[in-house]
């Protein structure tokens, strides 16, 4: 028993002899390389991503929104209860003001008017004998033939039969005008925008029939936040880009609301537009660019260069191949030829060639070179730092 235990001991103890030997074999073939090693890295970037800065004129833009509405619009209504005859109009028909548009049925109000005139002329027979007896009574009572109370009745008489004339002249003017309102009229010129009625419908008074709106002049209604209402004006020209037009198009500021909307703190401004050929069409979406301050011949560089630490702006500029992070110092920030931009005060030249866009955290002090883009790729590859087509170079003691 003891004798095969040992045996054990003497094969375990030669293996591991074995495995050391050759963990020493693969070690001494191994490659050796000097403690002296230097890596040379460079961060590349495409020319598109590079930008120098320059003088250019600078604008602060407020954006406003909202959608276009007719300045001048009417709902046109049945005045008077009826069956509709005809509809001479539909949607999309140009009207003009006065023009005849909707005819309704007219029996009943020419059986009124004809009543109303009745009326009348009985009213002005009983006027007339009214007036002869009081006539009669009055030479009766210069001869003392009637007492005066007897004339005064018949002076009362014909007051009343006079109040009763012209009682009945309105009664017929009520009627002429009932029987007009059957045929409704455009109020104002315009496009028929909407017709809700058919021939043959029973429409009771003040149904609403058309809509009619008058695109010659739009006009759009826009909040305007509180802290920027000091910089709007009335006759302000703004710029609006409006859904489905590619150019752009010239309006101003016509009016402001004096009073601030409880809740969203904002004041309504309203931003005319002159269509005289109605080309634009009520209730098309709107964005308007209004300026609020202009810099002419400034210092700028993209919005996308700066960037921030603890409230501070930096950018990273390019210095003889040399990655750099520069603390500028940034004024006015608007929208320039080329796009947004911001104004620098300090901290770069005019030429300064910078990073244009945020890549995250760059490390500064590394070397820089321009990658040539090859002519088929789709798009620009982010920079990366690591070793160059150069080999690294390896110092040799």
């Amino acid at each position: 028993m003891l004798k095969r235990r040992g045996t054990w001991i003497v094969i375990v103890i030669v293996l591991v002899i074995v495995a050391v030997v050759v963990m020493k074999k693969k070690s001494s073939d191994a490659p050796k390389v000097p403690l002296t090693v230097s890596t040379l890295q460079v961060l590349e970037f495409l020319p598109s991503d590079i930008t120098t800065a320059n003088t250019a004129d600078l604008q602060k833009n407020l954006t406003l929104s909202g959608a276009l509405r007719a300045m001048n619009q009417s709902a046109v209504k049945a005045r008077v209860a009826s069956e509709v005859r005809e509809v001479l109009v539909r949607e999309g028909e140009t009207v003009q003001a006065g023009q005849v548009l909707i005819k309704m049925d007219t029996t009943e109000y020419d059986a009124r008017l004809e009543q109303a005139r009745g009326a009348l002329l009985a009213a002005q027979g009983q006027l007339e004998i009214a007036k002869q007896t009081r006539d009669n009574n009055k030479a009766l009572l210069d001869k003392n033939f009637i007492s005066k109370n007897a004339f005064d009745n018949a002076t009362n008489q014909y007051a009343i039969a006079a109040a009763n004339v012209d009682s009945a002249k309105g009664a017929l003017s009520v009627a002429q005008k009932a029987l007009a309102d059957t045929l409704i009229k455009a109020p104002i010129a315009g496009v028929i925008s909407t017709r809700s009625v058919q021939p043959g419908e029973k429409v009771s008074a003040d149904n609403r029939l058309l809509d009619i709106v008058d695109l010659r002049t739009l006009e759009m209604e826009a909040a305007v936040p509180s802290q920027d209402i000091a910089n709007i004006r009335l006759g302000q020209e703004v710029a609006l880009k409006v859904e489905g037009v590619s150019a752009i198009i010239v309006g101003k500021v016509t009016r402001i609301n004096p009073a601030v909307q409880s809740g969203s703190r904002s004041i309504m401004s309203y931003i005319q537009v002159a269509n005289p050929d109605g080309f634009l069409k009520a209730g098309v979406f709107a964005e308007a660019q209004l300026a609020v301050d202009k810099k002419l011949h400034v210092l700028t560089i993209p919005q996308t260069a700066v960037q921030y630490d603890g409230g501070k702006a930096f950018v990273y500029a390019i210095e003889n191949n040399v990655l750099q992070q520069k603390s500028v110092s940034i004024g006015l920030q608007g929208d320039s030829v080329a796009g947004p931009a911001a104004e620098v005060l300090s901290g770069l030249t005019i030429g300064a060639q910078i990073v244009k866009a945020n890549l995250g955290s760059l490390r500064s002090g590394i070397n820089v070179k321009l990658a040539v883009p090859s002519s088929g790729s789709a798009s620009a590859p982010t920079p990366t730092v690591g070793p160059t087509a150069t080999p690294a170079s390896v110092s040799k003691g």
